[in-house]
């Protein structure tokens, strides 16, 4: 049947599994069509109502063409080996629009076990209803379509949270008649406390507290039921929640639980709540109730909440003492979480909570054996018979809480010393610690690494703080604000007091005071709370190295920082600077987001530059950002010599220091591509702050240096924007030798954008700086490039005069590889000129003379420029073979922007060989491809070469879109190739079979 071997769910993260293993289902949008393929059932849908569902307003101008692309994806991740003989489609066309074929669906499952147990509750079997319904619901992961986008999976997930929270209120009516109230409570609680406003939650939690024995609690739920109504939706309390709590005021008989209560079905074998208390002396202890008030307004954290709930329910002598050590930067809202879920976990610990804040981080910490002290008064013992001793008080507190179930929580902890005598030390209790340190030598610690809100989280707490009227009047405003935060609750809720104690201010007058980096920390203060006095608490415990560390690792404006980028900030071995690195990640002051990757919390990047401006003198931090990017230029200059195998370009940069070293091209790309966003950020801090040619340019040549990474098509706007910032501080400073380098670097970036014209007038521009000054860094690549765009406009004989002189600069030079690139790039100017047979030569000699001195990346471009030739001249199986071969190399090396002509390549190829359907699917990958990397010149070719191979397969109207949408990208850009388009648009719609469409200048 379609689709065997294939489930899906929405019930969370919109996921697919094929026999067990996970599919890669893409980008956001790509998930959320699948999202709405899957829930409508089987049912077609067409691409207007798709595009409306997933951008809404916001549809991009090709939004049809980014939907084919997605749904083409979508059918090659669900049925990669399809044969269509064997079965039918997947993921089918209907018409103009698409359905898709399901066999397994979580929501689907969900919907006949609910089904099932309201069947089974109708027949009476109470018993069987609620394990079915408690099954069902065990389908759900987290927020339903969770990673899926648009207005579409906007209403639909609030449907899907709506069906949810009906069938939890049944489940609660089912386990209440089945007399499971004390096992309910707490999960009552949770409910009620993520959805306030329903009253029907609300009755079940009072109604099972009352039969619990707890009146108070349970009127307490109606009194602040109607306060939140009244202040919400300005309501009373329904008239059944009213005559519920009038029943329960006059005790009303009718209210009692079933005489003989039901197991509960998911209880893991420890003793419940009721048996606890049942087996302890109730007179012997009095029951402590220590935990602070609990936080009104908190806010997210569910997820983390039910693991930490799960966590500390482990009551087996096998599991030991579940204990949650939970760890995060100052301000990140540990104590609030601890508070929160010991709260929520009350009917787990019958017996009582102890509290102590262990103020670890201040100089007024708490020794262990005072905070026992606290706790021995606490559980009853008199002052004058508690033990002097730390191992005495440690040995008679671990006597009392054997056979009770009491939570202790430890908040604030300097380190594990500070708490190892305070934990529990027998089943039946549980522990929470906080501390802004990894407490990784914990015993039996399971260790919660706290992150900041996600944004929703950020803006529900803003929201809860500032007030709903006002946040939601400027929701985009809000969101600006938050994530000036940082994400970081205690700056949400300064800034949100702040706003809340402030009726004149609006919430967009926040934006500019926080946008001010200088002075966001001064912002974030309100009170005694401020978000620089709690980081400084972790800095004061820093020793002078790791101070220094801190200080000066702020200093670059990159995302994040390497391990050998960091050694060389500090001047360290980098074995020491590892372990200091490793050092601020265990004190929650430096996050580790990947193995050997290290980053600041935006918020405390800031204070660590405060700190870095008050105690560094200004030569100290010049020359940190010089060995900084003196290792980046030594590092490129080893990527570009192994990626560009034969170039001089890295025999002329000026390198000062030195950097890392590659064990292939590949390698070497890879770290251009991982480093780009860091290199980038150094040469525009560079460019900012250099004012002496000797300082501009090591920037420049990193430029230059980093010319392999324009080939991966993922930073071309990063190129532009670095090239023109170190181009205006060149000509500020009159640099020729920056400006040389920059403006060869702007050239090859506006070459890549197709703006032939502005790319010949930089190179000119480079050349003749390049020939007064005697300049010979990129001197072979002008002449090269000159020729490139010379023959990009078909001015071939021009082209091929270009070619000339750079071949004789590379062989003065003794540079075979320049050579052999030459004679490669001129074989599509041979043609141009219809020489084929000289093209051929030329090509052959330039995949000769590479393969002769073994470059890798040479072969490829090589093998590239040959399978052109060949496919032009109508050998077509070895043109498919050499483009085979290099498109394996570009996949492998990341060179997105080979791909993208690889692959177009070889749809022609397989155009010319009659093949349509091959020449579909790779038209179809240069597409994507091309748009992936935002590269409008190479969609334009994909698409003309989609439009012909469509037409091929008889596809008329889809190929007429094709070229229509090829020959406005064309028109948009200047390029030649329009007027190719122009002339087979104009001629009664693609009428025939041989359409020309001429890609031979790419």
């Amino acid at each position: 049947m379609a689709g065997e071997g294939l489930r899906f769910a929405v019930l969370g993260p919109v996921r697919a599994w094929r026999d067990g293993d996970e599919l890669d289902l893409g980008t956001p949008l790509q998930r959320s069509i699948l999202a709405m393929l899957l829930l409508r059932e089987g049912r077609a849908i067409t691409p207007t109502e798709m595009i409306d569902a997933v951008w809404g307003e916001e549809a991009p101008p090709r939004a049809l063409g980014a939907l084919r692309t997605y749904v083409s994806r979508l059918r090659t991740v669900l049925e990669p080996d399809r044969s269509p003989r064997s079965r039918p489609e997947l993921l089918t066309s209907v018409g103009k629009g698409y359905a898709l074929r399901t066999a397994s669906l979580d929501l689907s499952l969900f919907e006949r076990g609910a089904q099932e147990a309201e069947t089974l509750r109708k027949k009476g079997d109470i018993g069987q209803a609620a394990e079915s319904l408690r099954a069902a619901l065990a389908l759900w992961e987290g927020e339903p379509l969770a990673g899926a986008v648009g207005p579409y999976a906007e209403h639909q997930r609030d449907r899907l949270v709506e069906r949810r929270i009906t069938a939890l209120e049944l489940l609660m009516d089912l386990d209440l008649e089945l007399g499971r109230h004390a096992t309910i409570v707490s999960e009552l609680i949770a409910l009620t406390a993520d959805h306030p406003l329903r009253e029907r939650l609300r009755a079940q939690l009072m109604l099972a507290y009352y039969r619990c024995g707890r009146q108070g609690d349970a009127l307490a739920v109606f009194t602040d039921t109607r306060e939140a109504l009244i202040e919400e939706l300005g309501i009373e309390p329904g008239p059944e929640l009213s005559a519920l709590h009038h029943k329960i005021l006059a005790a009303d008989p009718s209210l009692m639980a079933p005489p003989s209560p039901a197991p509960d079905p998911v209880a893991d074998g420890s003793p419940s709540a009721a048996d606890a208390a049942d087996g302890a002396d109730e007179h012997e202890l009095p029951r402590p109730a220590q935990l602070p008030a609990a936080v009104n307004d908190f806010t997210g954290r569910r997820p983390l909440v039910a693991r930490l709930r799960t966590l500390l329910s482990a009551q087996t002598a096998a599991e030991g003492v579940p204990v949650a050590a939970i760890c995060g930067i100052g301000g990140v809202g540990k104590t609030a979480l601890a508070v929160h879920v010991a709260h929520t976990c009350d009917d787990l610990f019958p017996d009582g909570q102890l509290y102590a804040d262990l103020r670890g981080f201040t100089d007024e910490a708490i020794a262990p054996e005072s905070a026992l002290g606290a706790f021995l008064r606490a559980l009853g013992i008199p002052p004058d018979v508690i033990p002097e001793g730390l191992p005495e008080r440690a040995a008679l507190y671990r006597s009392l809480l054997a056979e009770r179930r009491i939570l202790v929580l430890l908040d604030n902890a300097r380190d594990t010393r500070q708490v190892s005598e305070l934990l529990p030390g027998a089943p039946g209790c549980a522990a929470i610690v906080t501390s802004r340190v990894k407490l990784a030598d914990l015993p039996s610690a399971k260790l919660i690494d706290l992150d900041v809100m996600e944004p929703d989280e950020a803006l529900s707490l803003f929201t809860a703080v500032a007030g709903v009227e006002r946040v939601a009047a400027e929701r985009g405003a809000a969101m600006d604000v938050v994530a000036a935060c940082g994400f970081l609750p205690l700056a949400v809720r300064i800034v949100a007091a702040r706003l809340a104690a402030r009726p004149s201010w609006t919430v967009a007058s926040l934006v500019p005071r926080l946008a001010d980096e200088q002075r966001r920390l001064d912002e974030l203060r309100v009170g005694d709370l401020a978000v620089e006095a709690t980081f400084a608490l972790g800095y004061g415990q820093l020793d002078a190295a790791q101070a220094r560390a801190f200080r000066l690792l702020s200093l670059p404006n990159g995302p994040d920082i390497s391990v050998g980028a960091a050694a060389a900030v500090l001047s360290s071995p980098t074995l020491e600077t590892e372990d200091l690195l490793e050092s601020l990640v265990d004190a929650s002051l430096l996050e580790a987001p990947a193995p050997g990757r290290y980053r600041f919390h935006d918020l405390l990047k800031l204070f660590a530059r405060r700190i870095l401006d008050k105690t560094e003198r200004p030569q100290a931090r010049t020359l940190a950002l010089r060995r900084l990017l003196g290792f980046y230029l030594a590092s490129a200059q080893s990527a570009h010599r192994l990626a560009y195998e034969g170039s001089m370009i890295p025999d002329n940069l000026v390198v000062v220091g030195s950097g890392r070293t590659f064990a292939s091209a590949d390698d070497a790309v890879a770290w251009l591509i991982s480093e780009g966003d860091s290199l980038f950020a150094v040469i525009g801090q560079a460019a900012e702050s250099c004012r002496t040619a000797e300082q501009l340019l090591p920037a420049g040549d990193l430029l230059v240096a980093m010319e392999p990474l324009l080939e991966s098509g993922t930073h071309a706007r990063e190129f532009d924007l670095a090239t023109r910032a170190v181009l205006a501080t060149a000509l500020k400073i009159d640099d020729a030798a920056s400006e040389l380098r920059a403006r060869y670097v702007l050239g090859r970036v506006l070459f890549g954008a197709n703006r032939l014209p502005e790319s010949e007038e930089q190179f000119r521009i480079v050349l003749e700086l390049s020939t007064g000054r005697n300049e010979r860094v990129v001197m072979g690549e002008v002449l090269n490039a000159l020729a490139v765009v010379s023959g990009r406009l078909r001015r071939h004989h021009e082209a091929l005069g270009w070619f000339d002189s750079a071949t004789t600069f590379y062989r003065e030079n003794g540079v075979p590889a320049g050579e052999a690139l030459v004679l490669s790039y001129s074989a599509r100017d041979h043609l141009g000129l219809g020489n084929p047979d000289d093209a051929i030569v030329a090509a052959e000699k330039g995949l000769a003379i590479f393969t002769e001195i073994g470059s890798g990346a040479g072969t490829a471009r090589a093998r590239y420029h040959l399978g052109i030739v060949l496919s032009r001249v109508g050998r077509l199986n070895e043109a498919v073979h050499h483009h085979a071969e290099c498109l394996a190399y570009f996949r492998a090396s990341k060179q997105r922007v080979w791909e993208q002509r690889v692959c177009a390549r070889l749809a022609e190829t397989f155009i010319a060989a009659g093949r349509f359907s091959d020449a579909v699917r790779h038209a179809e990958q240069a597409l994507a491809v091309s748009r992936e990397i935002g590269h409008p010149y190479g969609e334009g070719l994909s698409l003309a070469v989609l439009g012909k191979a469509l037409h091929g397969l008889g596809n008329v109207p889809r190929s007429l879109d094709c070229l229509r949408e090829a020959f406005d990208i064309f028109t948009r850009l200047g390029a030649p190739e329009a007027g190719d388009l122009k002339t087979i648009l104009a001629g009664a719609g693609v009428a025939s079979a041989s359409v020309s469409v001429s890609v031979v200048e790419s």
